[in-house]
């Protein structure tokens, strides 16, 4: 894919997964724990993937960490509208040895002309939280769409995952804690159903889940209430869990790291 020719700004060097790290602007949007936590959720429901979608890449945090997971010949695409986060995801991908794999698509999820071909045993998804209304807008256009709903939420995210998912696939997605009636409604307009719900909570004490990483499937099956990923203690640790997290992916675990100042809610 040819260079978009915009302007990324200054731009920081951080770890993703294993001996990959993934290049993001200073100032702009920043890989974040809805992405690790929906990644960690994706390769744990379904590590014999042979096909993988990530729809809305971004910067490509949640496909780097994925794909290092998957094998190595798993079938690689990816879709992201916004030509920022697009240019960020191509140079990311040059960089760690994956542009051969990753079919990395400019256009936008909600297409059914996107010229995307392919059954996903695995689709993921880490769409924004917030309609349009509902937060201020920011100068910094990259940093608007990834958290305002400008090219739709949850619901939108549910119904491309239907059109290239596996009769056998597994649909991985994050949605707001406090609306999962987007999340179960959204799926069942588009014919998957909820399998697995586990809340995310950054830190014990503070206002509880921040968000929910759902799994879906085509098939109806009970559904699973797991239990809650929690980041950070009531004093500003690492939890575990977040230990887990960078484990899984062949990150360092510092358990001597000081505990966080205050809450990043």
């Amino acid at each position: 894919m040819p260079s978009l020719g915009v302007d990324l700004g200054e731009l920081t060097d951080d770890a993703i997964a294993g001996p990959w790290r993934l290049w993001q602007r200073k100032r702009g949007h920043r890989y974040s724990l809805d992405d690790v936590a929906t990644a960690a959720e994706a390769v744990r429901a379904r590590p014999d993937a042979t096909s993988y979608l990530d729809l809305g890449c971004g910067i490509g945090s949640v496909l780097h960490m994925v794909a290092y997971k998957l094998a190595p010949d798993a079938d690689l695409a990816a879709v992201e509208a916004q030509p920022i986060s697009l240019e960020l995801c191509r140079k990311n991908l040059a960089r760690n040895g994956l542009s051969d794999r990753v079919r990395l698509l400019h256009g936008d999820l909600r297409d059914p002309a996107l010229p995307l071909e392919g059954d996903f045993t695995l689709i993921t998804g880490t769409p924004p939280y917030l309609p349009p209304d509902a937060g201020t807008h920011s100068p910094d256009a990259q940093r608007t769409y990834a958290r305002l709903e400008m090219r739709g939420g949850v619901e939108a995210y549910l119904e491309a995952a239907a059109r290239w998912l596996a009769p056998d696939g597994t649909f991985v997605v994050c949605c707001d804690a406090r609306r999962p009636e987007r999340a179960i409604d959204g799926g069942r307009a588009a014919g998957l159903h909820p399998r697995v719900k586990r809340d995310v909570v950054p830190r014990a004490g503070h206002k509880g889940a921040l968000f929910t990483v759902w799994t879906f499937g085509r098939d109806e099956a009970p559904l699973v209430e797991a239990a809650p990923l929690v980041a950070r203690t009531k004093g500003g640790g690492r939890t575990e869990d977040a230990h887990a997290l960078r484990a899984l992916f062949d990150l360092p675990v510092n358990r001597d790291e000081a505990p966080s100042p205050g809450s990043r809610r």
